[in-house]
């Protein structure tokens, strides 16, 4: 078996056997990519019995090219994952990977956006985007994920199958789970309006969101549009498409939503994923406190 075989292995398991999203598996494979590469190595019995040093050593290089700590914990776990699938293939006893700690990650609050920013982001890629059903088709795909709190990968994942759009949509989310969002209003006219104006035919096959050549919509695409939106508008750059997913789940929070309710809307698979959000809401809390309360502004 060739070192291409091999990553056309890992790439069929991440991709067929785990359904780990497009991104996460061009990263897995880069990563396993680069330790075959670096380290020489041509079998899965080669990477099984990797001793630990090695993969250290290995580690240790990409750091010294550059790696942020997200970045070296992200390629640290695939790796580990990498390593175990080899395990597997070549037919030695499946046992922990190397151990290895990672790098310490702080983690952040996510960074919600106000109902007003988050509608003036939809608004505002309609107005820049160089033609009519183009500005729609983004306007809706903003308004999909502040609106019924979707992934971006999700949004674009859809089909025509989906239409026309009723009260409710059934996703698909990160590991085939499905789950039942709502569809307000709003959303269904928008959807309706990218459709009457887009130049392409919606079979229950066919992408709902397309790229110019009519392809699938890749996040880029969305990503950058919303860069744009948010220039003109003046706003931070954490307000990106994912912060309006964050967005979603903050609001509904601080109008009362329950945890386990907004567990199942955004499709999370523990609670502790959702509980995030109440840290969100009591600092947006706080700085609406800090920057009311006559005695916080005179200090």
């Amino acid at each position: 078996m060739s070192r291409a075989d091999i990553l056309q292995a890992w790439h069929d398991h991440l991709s067929l056997g785990l359904r780990r999203s497009p991104h996460t598996v061009r990263a897995y494979h880069k990563a396993a990519e680069r330790l075959l590469t670096r380290l020489d190595l041509e079998t899965f019995d080669a990477v099984a019995i990797l001793p630990a040093g090695k993969l250290r050593t290995h580690l240790a290089a990409r750091r010294a090219d550059g790696l942020t700590n997200a970045s070296a914990a992200r390629e640290l776990s695939a790796l580990k994952g990498f390593i175990s699938f080899a395990k597997v293939q070549a037919g030695h006893e499946v046992t922990e990977p190397p151990r290895l700690r990672g790098p310490r990650l702080k983690k952040g609050l996510p960074r919600p956006v106000s109902p007003d920013d988050a509608m003036g982001l939809a608004e505002t890629v309609e107005a820049l985007a160089a033609d009519g059903w183009i500005g729609a088709r983004d306007r809706a795909v903003l308004l999909l994920l502040y609106g019924a709190g979707m992934r971006i990968s999700e949004a674009l994942s859809l089909t025509g199958s989906v239409l026309p759009l009723g009260e409710t949509l059934t996703v698909t989310g990160k590991g085939n789970k499905q789950r039942v969002v709502p569809i307000v209003p709003l959303i269904r006219e928008a959807l309706d309006d990218y459709v009457r104006k887009s130049p392409w035919p919606f079979g229950p096959q066919d992408p709902l969101f397309r790229g110019v050549k009519g392809g699938q919509l890749s996040q880029g695409v969305i990503q950058k549009a919303t860069a744009r939106a948010r220039r003109a508008l003046g706003l931070p750059d954490t307000a990106t498409p994912h912060a309006l997913r964050h967005s979603f789940a903050t609001h509904l929070l601080g109008e009362g939503a329950d945890l386990r309710s907004l567990q199942e809307l955004l499709g999370h698979a523990s609670l502790g994923s959702t509980q995030i959000y109440t840290k969100v809401d009591a600092a947006s809390l706080l700085d609406t406190y800090r920057n009311a309360h006559p005695r916080e502004r005179d200090d």
